[in-house]
């Protein structure tokens, strides 16, 4: 849970390990308190128990702290979730048709593919549905999931931060073949992408534009006649 390779990869993993540290922490503390009890009040110990009074201290510790430990894991979770949620404007819009058992995705010029490529460092927001049954567009490298359901389009968008090929899977039982049903996505540089986007436009008879932002322009150089 180190080697996300996508922007927001980091709160999900940070939300883990956070949620991992209190529950370890926890376990160990209640071992802990588990063994010492068992020593003390061991029989041989208090061969005669006594009743033990109510602490009303402990109560309200017992009752504040895990409150508060609930409410840092929700407010940790939910400034995460609140950057899955928000697209960043001028996304690559694609579309992600799920069925069994296979993958299709379209891009903006009617280009499709069964493998995704796209830019590096460069948002893309996905529009995904289904065509027979529940699917789920998993990409573990990206710490991001996605459920594809019929007559229902769900929207996530990713923006990757490496180079590469990662994979995607079908998290959400689908058939015979649920587990077969992987593909790929293509991270390149800017440059690459372009170039393999005009090529298969061509090649599908579809109209070619650049998907990607040009560059601002550069400054104009000052009028030395006018200083």
């Amino acid at each position: 849970m180190t080697d996300g390779a996508a922007t927001y990869s980091g709160y999900v993993e940070g939300v883990f390990w956070f949620v991992t540290a209190v529950a370890a922490v926890i376990f160990i503390g209640i071992v802990v308190v588990m063994i010492y009890f068992v020593i003390r009040y061991s029989r041989k110990r208090n061969p005669h128990p006594t009743n033990i009074e109510g602490n009303m201290t402990l109560e309200v510790l017992w009752t504040v702290v895990p409150l508060f430990i609930v409410l840092g894991m929700f407010w940790y979770g939910w400034i995460g979730f609140k950057v899955l949620i928000e697209v960043p404007e001028g996304a690559i819009p694609l579309k992600v048709k799920g069925q069994m058992w296979q993958w299709t995705f379209e891009y903006p010029n009617g280009v499709q593919t069964d493998t995704m490529r796209v830019p590096v460092h460069t948002p893309v927001k996905l529009e995904i549905t289904s065509i027979d049954v529940n699917h789920s567009f998993f990409v573990p490298a990206f710490r991001t999931k996605k459920d594809a359901i019929p007559g229902k389009r769900n929207t996530m968008w990713f923006n990757a931060t490496e180079q590469g090929s990662f994979d995607v899977a079908c998290a959400e039982y689908c058939g015979l073949k649920h587990s077969a049903m992987y593909t790929k996505i293509v991270v390149t540089d800017s440059a690459s992408f372009d170039a393999w986007y005009r090529e298969i436009s061509v090649r599908q008879s579809k109209p070619y534009s650049s998907l990607l932002t040009p560059p601002p322009a550069p400054a104009a150089a000052p009028d030395n006649e006018s200083l």
